[in-house]
């Protein structure tokens, strides 16, 4: 941080969505119940995935991290959200915040790429089925979830030393529900100009590539699907890409919306809104979107649950 004439912040406070007293309760039951089939489902998604011979291909292996990934940005942020709504005092310290953010920030990134990556896989599984198996190797599948990751910390480690290099002098209340980097450039006292040309180049790099990446991806998948001669073989593909086309919408979209604008324009309760859906709702949607929407998967799940019967 900047030293100067200021008091330097050594904690902030998390007004959360609401102040209504009356309203604390409901959404405490509403955020604890999603955040409920969030644990379930993702967690039952990575156990299902590692047991099971018949999911151990590259799709179900960058689903399985998928899973990994918003497990942990539920855990991040609902936590400490559940917990602000039955304590007076909303705090967290200045180290806590940091942390909160750099990591709600790296899943947020891994998030973004495993999604294009995954758009790759079902491109090179359609469009070109009988090398699947060789171009998409083991190998190939552990270098791209590392290289995910690599550029989530890089990009978290970035956003860390920007934002928290200004100076917090006029108000230590963060009008969010966790730390953010909108609602912290709002707070701060110091030019945060180039705060907001490295968030938008940044964002733009991750957000807008990817986006674009998997709208190649299917539009190449699309050509090859309706050339199909099998109306039932176009539909199981159509089926297959359909689920994680949904996803990808609602993330980017979501996402797009929250940082490609400067903070000048910046809505509290609309970027509130926003972040409730893409770091709690979405996370929680995946697995019921990829279960539900999913033969092999809803197999693999009836098998277990049938084996795990017999045994008890």
């Amino acid at each position: 941080m900047e030293r100067g004439n200021h008091s330097e912040v050594t904690e902030f406070i998390l007004s959360g969505l609401t102040d209504s007293p009356e309203l604390q309760v409901p959404l405490f039951v509403v955020f604890l119940l999603i955040y409920g089939i969030t644990l379930v489902g993702n967690g039952g998604m990575i156990l299902l995935i590692t047991i099971d011979p018949r999911l151990h291909t590259p799709m179900y292996y960058f689903l399985r991290n998928l899973s990994f990934c918003d497990l942990c940005i539920s855990s991040i942020i609902s936590p400490k959200m559940l917990l602000n709504f039955s304590v007076e005092k909303k705090s967290i310290s200045y180290t806590a915040c940091a942390v909160q953010m750099s990591l709600s920030i790296l899943f947020g990134v891994v998030e973004c790429l495993l999604l294009s990556v995954m758009a790759y896989d079902r491109y090179v599984a359609i469009c070109n089925p009988l090398l699947y198996r060789v171009t998409m190797s083991r190998q190939l599948c552990n270098q791209l979830v590392a290289g995910v990751y690599a550029v989530g910390v890089v990009h978290s480690m970035i956003y860390a030393c920007f934002t928290f290099r200004l100076s917090f002098c006029n108000s230590n209340i963060i009008n969010h529900f966790f730390c953010d980097i909108p609602p912290l450039l709002v707070l701060s006292c110091s030019d945060t100009r180039i705060n907001e040309i490295m968030m938008f180049t940044l964002a733009c790099c991750i957000l807008v590539i990817s986006f674009v990446t998997v709208l190649l991806s299917y539009v190449y998948i699309t050509c090859t699907i309706l050339q199909i001669r099998s109306a039932k073989g176009r539909r199981k593909a159509f089926s297959t890409c359909t689920f994680h086309l949904t996803i990808v919408v609602l993330l980017f979209g979501t996402l797009l919306f929250m940082y490609l604008h400067p903070t000048s324009s910046y809505s509290m309760d609309t970027d509130k809104v926003a972040s409730v859906f893409y770091t709690l709702v979405i996370p929680m949607l995946n697995p019921l979107i990829y279960t539900l929407r999913n033969t092999e998967v809803k197999d693999a799940l009836r098998k277990a649950v049938n084996k795990l019967l017999t045994n008890s």
